[in-house]
């Protein structure tokens, strides 16, 4: 009812800064430090993402530079411990990557990356070619979205539609993304719908319901 959610290609950034396998340590380091980024989509041939080079893997190297691990160590830490001899993109890189779709909705890019403990996804067509990358900073920016272009959409795509009848006696508000919905309609089960198609709507941070309708007969 409400208009199409935003997905992952409206927020994420399309001109992506990626690796291949062969690519060095220090090129890597180098990468990082320029475009300001805490980890790489690792890419070949045509772009398909094979795996994602992060400062985690790039620190087990210094964690080990002036010590070698005992044989417990080792074996506790065997991923790490192997990275800290690593050389190359391909040796250090997680694989396979965690990606997702352009097309994927914004509460399910936070999913994956709160379950996953991550803060960037790349992003790859069907055939795992890259196409962009979203970060959490870029999931936030639906609350960068105006009050009045909120409560615009609220009016619009939730109620006009819910009442045609008696819409004009709905008054909506939003401030600091809280949006308030006040007045008298005709029908008091349309409410909570109303509400929470509110609570919907990208960049809304909280709902006021204060809506009301005549007490039945």
């Amino acid at each position: 009812m409400t208009s199409t959610p935003y997905t992952v290609a409206d927020v994420m950034t399309s001109k992506v800064i990626a690796v291949t396998p062969s690519t060095g340590f220090k090129d890597i380091a180098a990468a990082m430090e320029r475009w300001k980024v805490t980890a790489l989509p690792v890419v070949e041939g045509e772009g398909r993402v094979v795996g994602v080079v992060s400062e985690a893997d790039l620190l087990a190297k210094e964690e080990f530079h002036e010590r070698n691990p005992g044989l417990i160590e080792q074996m506790r830490r065997l991923g790490d411990t192997a990275k800290a001899g690593s050389t190359r993109a391909e040796e250090l890189m997680t694989t396979p990557a965690v990606t997702i779709r352009p097309d994927a909705t914004l509460p399910r890019a936070a999913r994956l990356m709160a379950h996953r403990h991550i803060k960037r996804l790349p992003v790859v067509d069907a055939d795992g070619t890259l196409q962009g990358i979203v970060s959490r900073a870029d999931l936030l920016k639906v609350f960068l979205r105006s009050d009045e272009e909120l409560a615009a959409e609220i009016r619009h795509d939730v109620v006009e539609r819910l009442f045609p009848l008696s819409h004009e006696a709905v008054g909506v508000t939003v401030s600091q993304g809280i949006a308030t919905l006040t007045g008298e309609v005709c029908d008091r089960d349309v409410i909570p719908m109303a509400e929470h198609l509110t609570r919907s709507v990208e960049g809304i941070v909280d709902v006021r319901c204060r809506l009301q309708a005549p007490a039945a007969a």
